[in-house]
């Protein structure tokens, strides 16, 4: 019986553990992986440095 009992236990939380992660992934905003790894990506700022490294051809 007790056997029984914390072989259910290890199972519940193998699915609650797989469920946060799951849960984690769509809730994730900072890159399409949803690992943390990485920041988020600022599109705008990247745009304003390429925009200011741009060599503009002198007249």
């Amino acid at each position: 019986m007790i056997q029984n009992l914390i072989i259910a236990l290890l199972f519940l939380a193998a699915i609650a553990y797989l469920g946060r992660l799951v849960y984690q992934s769509f809730r994730a905003k900072s890159c399409a992986t949803g690992c943390g790894k990485c920041g988020a990506i600022d599109v705008e700022k990247i745009a304003r440095e390429i925009q200011s490294r741009e060599i503009r051809p002198t007249p």
